[in-house]
């Protein structure tokens, strides 16, 4: 088997692979960062978690001046 053959064999079997993940609904992601924001937009947030994250944020502390703003005003 010479070079052209190994190689158009192998590009037919990613073609069929790539083919069957399509049909199967599968979906690659390059990034982690990629795959949770594609899961956080597909999950729905329970409203007493909303809640309870709105409550926790407001009643968090202000940012601190950093120590340099202090130093020079």
């Amino acid at each position: 088997m010479n070079q052209h053959d190994k190689f158009s064999a192998g590009r037919h079997q990613e073609q069929a692979g790539e083919a069957q993940a399509a049909r199967a609904g599968v979906r690659e992601f390059q990034t982690a960062e990629e795959l949770l924001r594609h899961d956080a937009a597909q999950t729905a947030v329970p409203p007493e978690i909303v809640r309870r994250l709105s409550q926790s944020i407001a009643q968090s502390a202000p940012a601190r001046r950093p120590w340099w703003r202090k130093l020079l005003g």
